[in-house]
């Protein structure tokens, strides 16, 4: 297990003092990436085979926003590992130590100079500590898209803030997109992304919003081809 300690400081809150889902998952992000450095085996394995893990998909649940001031411990723990896999829950506690944040992950792994999927060997899987798969619902990570009913917005760029290290759009950010695509009062309790296509710089999207039951879809697309589909409700 992995943990780092936040604040909840003025650049992550909305208007009304709250935790942002965006900062929320920005810290996720990280406490999920730093994880690795807990494992010497398995970084040591991905420094040398040229590696990287990258999300494939994320389901939230938000059980309380947590307030301007705010002290939180965010929590990485890998539960499953198969050899181009991972499975991982990171949550989110307030003081008191109880969750505000339950999440669960996959990453999928890949070799950095093409892209495509590469696996680990059984050695290095053999060598890492699973975690206990923590308690939450457990969603589909595929998400299906309605056949009809979707209606295409204004199409949105990828600019250069929007790019990280692995220099394609950072995870965070298409959910930041998608958000503001969402009725003006819609109160997030959960949601779940699938990442399919990585954007890069310079890359045009085009948001296509489905209401369903309960909540709302949104796909980022390139074209005829989604890069990420996220369901909120």
């Amino acid at each position: 297990m992995y943990s780092l300690n936040y604040k909840v400081t003025t650049s992550t809150c909305d208007s009304e003092g709250r935790l942002k889902l965006f900062s929320a998952l920005q810290m996720m992000q990280d406490c999920s990436e730093m994880w690795i450095d807990s494992e010497p085996g398995v970084k040591q394995f991905f420094e040398e085979q040229n590696m990287a893990q990258l999300l494939a998909s994320r389901q939230v649940e938000v059980i309380r926003v947590p307030e301007y001031k705010e002290e939180l411990t965010v929590t990485t723990s890998v539960y499953g590992m198969k050899p181009m896999f991972g499975f991982r829950n990171t949550f989110i506690y307030d003081a008191e130590g109880k969750p505000c944040y339950r999440t669960w992950s996959m990453g999928a792994f890949v070799d950095k100079s093409n892209g495509k999927l590469k696996r680990v060997d059984d050695a290095t899987i053999a060598s890492m500590h699973l975690e206990p798969q923590l308690e939450m619902n457990y969603g589909d990570r595929r998400i299906i898209l309605p056949k009809e009913g979707g209606e295409v917005l204004a199409q949105i760029k990828v600019l250069r803030a929007d790019i990280d290290y692995n220099r394609h759009m950072n995870n965070a950010n298409y959910i930041r997109m998608a958000m503001e695509l969402l009725p003006e009062n819609f109160d997030v309790k959960g949601l779940r992304v699938e990442y399919r296509v990585a954007a890069k710089l310079g890359d045009v999207l085009t948001p296509t919003v489905y209401r369903i039951d309960g909540g709302v879809v949104v796909a980022l697309s390139i074209g005829s081809e989604a890069c990420a589909i996220i369901e909120f409700t």
